[in-house]
């Protein structure tokens, strides 16, 4: 869920094919209008931030080495893309009024690919502690977002793809004082709010909407795709298919796991996001937040983020988070294997009092679908949230875990099976949960970029990122020690997603092509 750190990709070429079922159309050309509710636009026309040709693109990705490799992982950039900067007014975690920003990364230039009526795709970024993370900004190097906003631009927009991807509320200009973290009713309406208002302002920008809409998104922003599709459906508006990248859907598998000495890296930001944010929600996730953090860290921790620091690796250096120390030396329960054992140390974030909460409400109340380890019988059960636990945190995991609702149309999940941040858990037990309900297999697509024997669409995928695996090994030096640190450091952040968003283009191609 952390964010994408300046990447370092070693790719090979990656051509991918797919399957899968479509949807056309040109009737979502919305009219500006002067409403003032959600989905309505503030800013008229949209700003343009940056115009950028697909030869001007090409030399940039020329630029590096790490530009050079994603543009083997991504292709040739067929299109020029002008981008534009859009404020849209949607709802904060309350349900109250606000408004949030976002990109529109529109094709442009001569090819075929580029001209006419796009598909669109509504992106969704994985998580960032910087509050002026902005994606439409992606091309200045000094901006949060500019790692992660190229892939998109270089994956789609440059692969004649309109983009739309909303900064959320909280983040960039928003005035919300708190971003909504994995609140899946504010997270699935904020998406489509941003698309809604992008889709009114297309005629002002010249941009021919053609129908197909397709939902993804990496990390939280792959829990969000899930909740902007499960968002879209219940409102009965079209989504042709949806790719949710390494997404944490099974929040309350991956809550119990970590409360049951199985961390994930990247937990000491995390776990203040979303207390904060189900706190805003529910407000039962803690009476004050020392009843959760040590006095240390409690004051502030829920106004910190996302944070102001520059840089955000401030709120480490200056002791406002620990940077591994999720629990303290010899908590109960400890890790569940040695390697774990960095996040149990001193200056520790949780205090050992809530984990023996949270721990002992686990035992007490188990939600079935979150059985440790991940099994067949969890896996295929039809009921994976029918528990009652009595730990506000716990309780808020539950209401917004993705195993609550199935999808109608072509959806594909893609992560690594050793994500020390996303555990790959959850992609198995989200989709093992919506095959039980009777998600045909043909509609389902999961892949696992570590899954090297498998022969499908996606093995040049599988088998580029088993390449970059060993590039990262291999520049960290000799030490086979360092070699596996370096890969898990970069694995979630910089390894995976390139690999999952070409997976999730190919699928998508394949969609369009079936034209169902």
């Amino acid at each position: 869920m952390n964010k994408l750190p300046a990447f370092a990709l070693a790719g090979t070429a990656l051509l991918l094919s797919a399957c899968g079922g479509g949807g056309g159309g040109s009737s979502f050309n919305l009219p500006v209008t002067a409403d003032t509710g959600r989905g309505s636009v503030v800013t008229i026309p949209p700003e343009r931030i940056q115009r950028i040709t697909a030869s001007e693109f090409s030399t940039l990705l020329q630029a590096n080495s790490q530009g050079k490799a994603l543009r083997q992982v991504a292709g040739d950039p067929k299109c020029g893309v002008d981008v534009r900067y859009l404020e849209y007014r949607t709802v904060g975690g309350q349900n109250e009024a606000t408004t949030a920003t976002a990109a529109i990364m529109v094709p442009s230039g001569t090819d075929a690919a580029c001209n006419g009526p796009r598909p669109v795709v509504l992106y969704a970024h994985g998580t960032n502690a910087a509050r002026d993370y902005n994606i439409a900004r992606w091309t200045d190097p000094n901006q949060p977002a500019s790692a992660e906003g190229v892939i998109v631009a270089a994956m789609f927009a440059a692969q004649g793809y309109i983009v739309v991807a909303p900064n959320y509320a909280g983040y960039d200009k928003s005035p919300l004082p708190y971003h909504p973290y994995l609140n899946g009713t504010q997270q699935g309406k904020d998406a489509v709010d941003a698309l809604t208002a992008a889709r009114r302002t297309f005629p002002l920008i010249e941009t021919q909407d053609a129908g197909s809409l397709f939902v993804t998104g990496y990390s939280q922003g792959g829990y969000v795709a899930l909740a902007a599709h499960r968002e879209l459906q219940a409102t009965s508006q079209t989504v042709t298919a949806s790719a949710p990248l390494s997404a944490p859907g099974a929040i309350s598998l991956l809550a119990d796991y970590s409360f049951s000495g199985w961390p994930a890296l990247g937990a000491t930001l995390f776990t203040p996001m979303l207390s904060t944010s189900w706190q805003k929600q529910f407000g039962n996730v803690y009476t004050a937040t020392g009843d959760i953090y040590e006095a240390q860290y409690a004051t502030g921790i829920d106004t910190l983020l996302p944070t102001t620091l520059t840089p955000t690796t401030a709120l480490y250096t200056t002791g406002k988070l620990p940077p591994l120390a999720l629990y303290p030396p010899n908590a109960v329960p400890g890790p569940v294997s040695p390697s774990l054992a960095l996040f149990y140390a001193p200056n520790n974030l949780v205090r050992q009092s809530y984990l023996t909460q949270a721990f002992n409400d686990i035992q007490a109340n188990p939600c079935p679908g979150n059985a440790l380890p991940v099994s067949a019988a969890s896996l295929s059960t039809t009921s994976p949230l029918g528990c009652q636990p009595l730990l506000g945190f716990r309780k808020a995991a539950v209401a917004n875990d993705q195993r609550s609702w199935l999808p109608t149309r072509p959806m594909l999940m893609c992560g690594g099976a050793n994500d020390p941040t996303v555990n790959f858990a959850s992609t198995r037990a989200t989709s093992g949960y919506y095959r039980a309900r009777g998600m045909p297999a043909s509609a389902l697509t999961v892949v696992d970029l570590e899954d090297v024997a498998a022969t499908d669409a996606y093995s040049t995928a599988r088998a580029g990122f088993a390449q970059a695996k060993i590039n990262t090994a291999n520049a960290a030096g000799t030490d086979p020690t360092q070699q596996a640190q370096a890969v898990v450091q970069a694995y979630h952040g910089t390894l995976v997603p390139p690999f999952c968003m070409a997976a999730a283009r190919g699928f998508f191609a394949g969609v369009l092509a079936a034209g169902g």
